[in-house]
């Protein structure tokens, strides 16, 4: 008798950086930035005899009637609150609740209360008799898995998945990073030594992505460019495969670490296979506190020229920033204004220093006492932490984030950073992927939802006017590298969630100009209203001179 399954991504505990609330909060129809790959290939592992559905809650909401013998229950740490909720109510209804994924590999001892089978490591080799065992009645209370060799990953089950409400697609072409930065937790779940995907195998997932109207995809590497060799035959392959493609190109973004920029050959052919777009951590300009985070791929270099030579190249940047290492004292958050006011990155993901379980960093404060229950261990949560800063205390931390948030994202410091980026983007080279003419694709609802939503951006007041309508107006200017900067940048905006909401997310989102479709992913973050003094009279973004209530002597 066949056995069914209902494969659940649960909402995230709060918005992020990296999500897209944003889209049902201004009214639109719910959607997600990336599409969920982590239900999706466990679709594609379950046999023949099993029925699967899937749910992906940031579009449709969860159907506790669901009618099926299984629940299977995935997520991160930012989804732990969410995921035991939909486990309680499933199993006070009777259900057998599956849980895994990064949160239930990382932290077992906290999860399998609150599941009837619990899943650790990656998924792939112990599949079969995962769901021989669900089959037959006789499952194991857990199960744990290695890490596998990715020529046995299979193609995930795209025609289960609400393709229509997702920005992006989603492909893993790696597992896996070399570095050993004290506060990631990537490594203690999949590893130091990198696992890669064969290119064919790549490129099968490309067509199936697609053939469900993706013009946008996530390669969810941790560090896409990290093994040079590697990374530069994959993007051979990708550039090839776009050049065959006749329903509109595909434009890529992903995670990179800041050595890539040294490689000019690396970022050539990123940009001429349509890498438009990649995530960087940055962290800090605090040279100690790199050390002190055994983040070593970030020193001895010039950090703002190695960005900018990114940029120069055709490819746009996010940066990851984090305040509240032992060694940043009060004024690391001018440092950090002044470090961010000097490149041409919009978007900033800014965060308090965190110590996830099972880091290196968490092992090292919590034998020092230096952990709080209460904090959060989840990146860029606004604005919390489970560590207690060595050379600030809680509130001084917390006060200057939030200075450093309302600066940074106040809409004159944004616009003069995103008109930053308009000039240079692509000033050395434009990419052959920006000069090669294409068939446009058809626009999917989505998009269209997001073009919408960056139209309302200048209604919201005057400053979020200027800003719109200033980096439009670059964008449409005549120039020799116009059609580069429409078709590579990242359009980002602030804007509000809902009215009265009294916070200030961040929304990246498609947009039509008149000389090229500009395309990138949404983006959510809850935000801090603005300080009201950042705007200088000329229209050039100025930081306030100190941290209120703070030892403003040292922001001086």
């Amino acid at each position: 008798m066949a056995k069914s399954l209902y494969l659940i991504n649960p909402l995230a505990d709060f918005p992020s950086y990296f999500s897209a609330e944003v889209f049902g909060a201004w009214g639109f129809a719910p959607a997600t930035s990336m599409a969920d790959l982590a239900i999706a290939t466990v679709a594609a592992l379950a046999p023949g005899d099993f029925e699967v559905r899937l749910c992906d809650e940031n579009i449709t909401p969860v159907d506790f009637d669901v009618a099926a013998d299984f629940v299977g229950i995935t997520g991160k740490v930012s989804q732990w609150g969410r995921m035991k909720s939909i486990a309680a109510e499933f199993r006070r209804r009777g259900k057998t609740v599956i849980i895994g994924g990064p949160y239930a590999s990382l932290s077992p001892d906290m999860v399998r209360p609150h599941c009837d089978v619990l899943v650790r490591g990656e998924v792939e080799d112990i599949a079969p008799q995962l769901f021989a065992d669900l089959m037959s009645g006789g499952w194991q209370r857990e199960y744990i898995g290695t890490k596998v060799d990715l020529r046995i990953s299979p193609v995930p089950r795209w025609d289960l998945y609400p393709n229509d409400r997702a920005v992006m697609g989603t492909i893993q072409t790696s597992r896996g990073c070399p570095f050993e930065c004290e506060f990631c937790d990537v490594i203690e779940y999949v590893g130091r030594k990198q696992r890669h995907k064969p290119v064919d195998l790549v490129l099968r997932e490309l067509d199936e992505l697609y053939r469900f109207g993706y013009r946008t995809v996530f390669l969810a590497d941790d560090n896409f460019t990290v093994y040079r060799s590697r990374a530069k035959e994959l993007l051979a392959a990708i550039q090839e495969w776009n050049a065959r493609q006749t329903d509109g190109r595909v434009r890529f973004t992903t995670q990179i670490s800041i050595d890539a920029a040294s490689d000019i050959e690396m970022l050539e052919m990123c940009a001429d296979a349509g890498l438009t777009h990649v995530f960087i951590g940055i962290e800090t300009p605090n040279e100690v506190s790199l050390r002190e985070a055994k983040k070593r791929q970030n020193l001895k270099r010039n950090l703002l020229e190695e960005i900018q030579r990114i940029i120069n190249y055709g490819i746009s940047v996010d940066c990851g920033m984090i305040v509240g290492f032992d060694n940043d004292e009060v004024d690391i958050f001018r440092r950090q204004y002044d470090f961010a006011m000097a490149t041409a990155v919009p978007i900033f993901s800014l965060g308090a220093l965190v110590a996830p379980a099972a880091t290196p960093l968490h092992a090292r404060l919590a034998k020092a006492g230096r952990l709080v229950e209460e904090g959060a261990e989840i990146a860029a949560t606004p604005w919390s932490t489970n560590v207690i800063p060595n050379k600030m205390t809680r509130e001084e931390l917390f006060e200057g984030i939030r200075w450093l948030c309302n600066s940074i994202y106040h809409p004159a410091a944004f616009e003069q950073r995103m008109l930053k980026l308009i000039d240079t983007l692509g000033s050395t080279r434009v990419p052959l992927f920006a000069r090669q003419e294409a068939h446009a694709a058809k626009p999917r609802p989505v998009g269209t939802d997001g073009a919408r939503m960056l139209q309302r951006i200048r209604h919201l007041g005057p400053d979020e006017e200027s800003a719109s309508s200033r980096s439009c107006g670059a964008i449409a200017r005549p120039r020799a590298r116009c059609s580069a900067a429409c078709s590579n940048i990242v359009r980002s905006v602030t804007c509000t969630s809902a009215p009265g909401s009294g916070t200030r997310p961040l929304c990246r989102t498609p947009i039509r100009c008149g000389t090229g479709n500009c395309l990138a992913r949404p983006s959510v973050g809850v935000l801090p209203r603005p300080l009201p003094d950042h705007a200088a009279a000329d229209g050039a973004a100025t930081a306030p001179a100190a941290i209120p209530g703070s030892r403003q002597g040292a922001l001086r």
